[in-house]
């Protein structure tokens, strides 16, 4: 189809004049002696200006416009410029069923796109529908995907039934501590525990390094202090999301869940915890000052039982330790389980010689194992002891002949704090040596008698 055929009508005349006014906007950009960055910027100038076009109104032509303008005109000429009518036009007017169709398919899925929405209704209907038209008629109802993403969605509130039900775990950025091991300072990460039943924080520690093994030494002390939880609801981070985590929850038996991303369902009531944390606690512990992670941690443990844990909460009325207490105290853990779970665990093949190495450390086995996989369970801050599993039952400690490292090099807030400065400055000892040397005043006396010998021994050559 022609553009004189698809714009029959509208009249010779008034489509030049468009197809005229579309020129005078692009004319400039058509410069082929203007490099692409001087071809951009004016394109981008055109489109923030405001233009009264041949119709009378004014407003302003989008940058995508006036580059589909402009290769037409490369390709076809002027003629390119003209209005065309579309060959779907009317067809709103026509079937007005078909478009209410249309935004009934996008109310049920926003994720279909115009084309497919298009593709659908040419299948049931046999009519053919331009993508750039229905995506007009679906905005102009106001169900554009952007718009159905941006919209909030409503979630449903929950509680757990009973303490120690669901435990929320999270970790919250703290200020700039100082730090033991290295100059100058870092910043203090909160891993936190909370009870959804009772919001009570069972345990939170203020650590330097932001790892699985942080993460897996706060949930230990806080099984010691409030019992276990039967499931524990975790973040997709890093700290939360590992083989070494879910060993531990899978031999004390907690059923471990990871939030969806960008599905923040439960996780609002930790986030309230931490907020009032920033504006109770961290304010004042900044205004005091930290001296170091100790005194942080100390005066943390301080406030979360005398007042975080104590305060009648708005929600539930009650203050969370007593709503947390209020069926008895939770039964608490088996601490050998407990040690137990909390050890890494790695699967290695015994060698010829009946060893295994791990992390560049060698141990010796049984040599029955000779050639067999096994399972090596260790606590990750001492490499010096290492258990040997084969398929689920212990075959014996593994020894240590051939050491590499102490410390698991994930877990580097365990390394040993380097050695204390002695003073001693080796260098400026020998520089204040030289300079004692070099400064020593000559005794003239002494060298003529270094030249009286001179004399002596040139005459017995003589």
């Amino acid at each position: 189809m022609t553009n004189s055929d698809a714009s029959a009508g509208v009249p010779r005349p008034e489509r030049e004049r468009i197809a005229l006014f579309r020129y005078r906007l692009i004319a400039e950009a058509l410069n082929p002696r203007l490099r692409p960055r001087e071809r951009g910027r004016l394109v981008r100038e055109m489109a923030s200006r405001q233009h009264e076009f041949p119709d009378g109104s004014v407003g302003t032509v989008s940058r995508n416009t006036l580059d589909r303008w402009m290769r037409y005109y490369r390709a076809r000429g002027l003629a390119s410029l003209e209005p065309t009518v579309r060959a779907d036009a009317g067809l709103v007017r026509r079937h007005p069923k078909l478009f209410e169709e249309a935004a009934a398919l996008r109310r049920e899925r926003p994720e279909r796109s115009a084309a497919h929405i298009a593709e659908i209704l040419r299948a049931r209907h046999g009519i053919r529908v331009s993508e750039r038209t229905l995506r007009e008629q679906l905005q102009r109802r106001g169900l554009d995907r952007a718009r159905l993403a941006a919209q909030p969605r409503a979630f449903g509130r929950f509680e757990a039934s009973r303490p120690n039900e669901i435990w929320i775990g999270d970790v919250l950025v703290g200020p700039f501590v100082p730090h033991p091991r290295v100059e100058g300072s870092r910043r203090a990460r909160l891993f936190a525990f909370l009870d959804d039943h009772s919001r009570l924080l069972v345990h939170g520690a203020w650590v330097s390094e932001e790892n699985m093994r942080a993460g897996q030494l706060v949930l230990r002390a806080a099984i010691l202090r409030r019992g276990l939880p039967e499931r524990l609801y975790l973040d997709n981070g890093a700290p939360f999301r590992n083989a070494n985590l879910e060993r531990t929850c899978a031999v004390l038996g907690i059923h471990l869940v990871h939030s969806r991303p960008g599905m923040p369902q439960g996780r609002g009531k930790v986030e309230r915890a931490f907020r009032v944390i920033r504006e109770r606690f961290l304010l004042e512990a900044e205004q005091a000052g930290i001296p170091d992670l100790q005194a942080l941690n100390d005066r943390f443990l301080a406030w979360a039982e005398q007042y975080l844990n104590v305060r009648v909460h708005s929600e539930t009325g009650q203050a969370p330790i007593e709503r947390f207490l209020a069926t008895g105290p939770p039964p608490k853990a088996d601490p050998r389980l407990l040690e137990e779970a909390c050890r890494w665990s790695e699967l290695r093949r015994v060698d010829r010689t009946a060893c295994v190495s791990l992390l560049g450390n060698r141990y010796r086995v049984d040599p029955a194992l000779c050639g067999r996989r096994v399972e090596l369970r260790y606590d990750p801050e001492d490499l010096s002891r290492l258990s040997v599993y084969l398929d689920g039952l212990c075959a014996g400690d593994a020894v240590l002949f051939v050491v590499g490292r102490h410390v698991h090099p994930a877990v580097p807030q365990a390394a040993q704090p380097p050695a204390q400065p002695t003073g001693v400055d080796y260098l400026g000892l020998v520089e204040v040596q030289h300079a004692e040397q070099t400064l020593r005043p000559i005794a003239f006396r002494q060298l003529a008698e270094v030249g009286d010998e001179d004399d002596e021994d040139e005459g017995d050559d003589r």
